[in-house]
């Protein structure tokens, strides 16, 4: 059969360009990498910045707060806290995503080069395009910010590769796929 759509092969459904993508593990991947990116965003980065972690809580909630939330003193709020945690894993999951679909059949190796070197290209997507909708991420342009994009970067397509059932790589293999 010449035509893939919709072919069931081992378990995984082949989309009409072959690539097939284990979205369960996207998601492990991004929930994981999401976590430690959160944890190094909230505890490391803002003192290596001589700031604190409240203001990095209220500039991620900003994006769909608005720039009142900045406003002093930078203390906790917890619409902001629940704004940023739903924003940083809606970015972190839509990341991910893109990193297991460049990663994809590459390897371990490859997903945490790979995941490293797009975690890097998010960083400067994220503080050199967006901040023209949101100008205040200007303010957290640091060495440390690049970082922890690279090592999110890094965990989530190093544990894409590592929970990528064998599934979908036999079946795009078994279709011709990479």
């Amino acid at each position: 059969n010449s035509r893939r759509e919709g072919i069931l092969v081992s378990e995984a459904v082949v989309r009409p360009d072959g690539l097939l993508v284990d979205w369960k593990a996207v998601l492990w991947a991004g929930l994981v990498s999401g976590t430690v990116f959160l944890l190094l965003n909230l505890f490391v980065v803002p003192p290596l910045m001589d700031g604190n972690l409240w203001i990095s809580v209220r500039l991620v909630a900003s994006i769909f707060m608005g720039q009142e939330i900045l406003a002093p003193p930078a203390t906790f709020h917890a619409g902001a806290l629940i704004a940023c945690i739903v924003t940083h894993y809606l970015l972190a999951f839509l990341m991910t995503a893109v990193i297991a679909l460049v990663v994809h059949l590459g390897g371990l190796a490859t997903g945490i080069l790979g995941g490293a070197i797009l975690g890097f290209a998010f960083y400067f997507i994220a503080y050199y395009s967006f901040t023209y909708f949101f100008p205040q991420f200007f303010a957290i342009k640091h060495w440390s910010v690049i970082a922890s994009h690279v090592v999110f970067g890094a965990i989530a397509g190093g544990l894409y590769e590592w929970l990528e059932s064998d599934a979908y790589e036999l079946a795009q293999g078994e279709l011709g796929g990479e």
